[in-house]
């Protein structure tokens, strides 16, 4: 009888190790902040397989292995209204790594489910308190392997913000054509929910760096958003690595000498920074913002939902698209430095959408370019590989 208890017990004993390998890859997913804000879980016992199975609608089966996402509220942002969408969709992007991940190694999604509004906030017995669930994917193993999981490993590490200057090259027409088709990679392709464009030309690029120095300002002016974004400055590699979380001032600045760190760190301390913003230094901040975009951006991305009030799978569509789409230009030797404050705020991301004449609801906008030198990685938490078991 032992053979045949290793021989039932080896499929599941595989997936584990494919989960941590993909935990591990899917940690390097983007987040506003780089706040991290989710959880996996493994529902591998038998009340957590039915509870999968009634989640998905069918029978567990004995062959497949089911995941589950979590968003954790414990390190969610929440200052503002439109961070619910926003934490969402990073959760998407780090469940579209993930899947791939587990793709990859074997193991493709056969079915993937959202909860109800009313299910996604009720507590799910045995999770940590503060985690709600986003979706419950089940998984079979396969022998078909449709993405080399070097070239994904790689697209992920070496994916960065790039918050410096980009090279002022025009960008292949044929790259972006490439960029803005969904990807073809295994696992649950993003619903066609998500519109993207690209502006590539000067005068629509100097419009946007006109719109970010009239109201990019608003980020450091607002007290509670800029007290919560502050919350995730870290003051050198040290602190940032003890925290596993956040960015640094180099990350956000540049190179800066001790002097100017130590100025900056004054100045951007909420009570400091409130005072100055009476003497107009937040504009100064957004003045710098759209130099950057104006001197130095060859083009700009911007993606939308299609549906003016999107639900959760919708955001966590948009958030696979991000993930895709940034693995791709990544690939194809691009960065990304995205500017969320100018869609943050709903009065501003209506006023963007009617200047630019872009098309469903905004949710991501970004400089899109060859950066001039690499950006920085950011760190990552400590327990990054880990996975609850259920």
């Amino acid at each position: 009888m032992q053979p045949t208890d290793e021989k039932e017990h080896a499929p599941a004993e595989e997936f584990g190790a494919a989960l941590t390998a993909a935990t591990a890859l899917a940690a390097h997913a983007p987040s506003s902040h780089n706040c991290q804000p989710w959880g996996i879980v493994r529902l591998a016992s038998a009340p957590a397989r039915a509870v999968a199975g009634d989640v998905l609608g069918i029978e567990p089966r004995p062959d497949e292995e089911y995941v589950a996402l979590a968003l954790d509220h414990a390190r969610e942002l929440s200052a503002l209204p439109a961070h619910a969408t926003e934490m969402r969709v990073s959760c998407g992007a780090y469940w579209r790594i993930l899947l791939r991940g587990l793709a990859a190694r074997g193991w493709c999604t056969t079915r993937a489910r959202t909860p109800s509004a009313d299910a996604e906030a009720a507590p799910v017995p045995g999770w940590p308190h503060q985690w709600s669930l986003l979706c419950t994917a089940a998984l079979r193993r396969t022998t078909s392997f449709r993405e080399d999981p070097a070239q994904l490993h790689s697209a992920v590490r070496n994916r960065r913000t790039c918050r410096g200057p980009y090279r002022s090259e025009p960008l292949d027409p044929a790259v972006l054509t490439s960029l803005g088709r969904a990807s073809e990679a295994p696992g649950p392709a993003p619903a066609d929910v998500v519109t993207v464009q690209h502006i590539t030309r000067h005068q629509h690029i100097a419009q946007f760096a006109d719109f970010c120095a009239e109201h990019a300002g608003r980020d450091f002016s607002h007290p509670e958003a800029w007290r919560e974004t502050h919350s995730f400055l870290r003051w050198s590699s040290a602190h940032a690595r003890s925290r596993g979380d956040g960015f640094t001032l180099p990350q956000l600045f540049g190179p800066l000498s001790p002097l100017q760190r130590l100025r900056t760190r004054v100045f951007l301390n909420p009570g400091v920074l409130r005072s100055l913003c009476h003497l107009g230094y937040h504009r100064r901040l957004a003045d710098g913002m759209a130099t950057l975009v104006r001197d130095s951006t060859p083009g700009l991305s911007v993606m939308g939902f299609a549906d003016s009030r999107p639900g959760l799978a919708d955001m966590l569509a948009g958030g696979a698209r991000v993930a895709d789409y940034w693995l791709a230009a990544t690939e194809a030797g691009l960065a990304l430095h995205p500017l969320s404050v100018v869609v943050q705020h709903e009065d501003l991301r209506q006023a963007l959408e009617e200047r630019l004449g872009l098309s469903g609801r905004t949710f991501f906008i970004s400089r899109l370019g060859s950066p001039e030198a690499p950006g920085p990685p950011t760190v990552r938490r400590r327990d990054s590989t880990a996975h609850h078991p259920l």
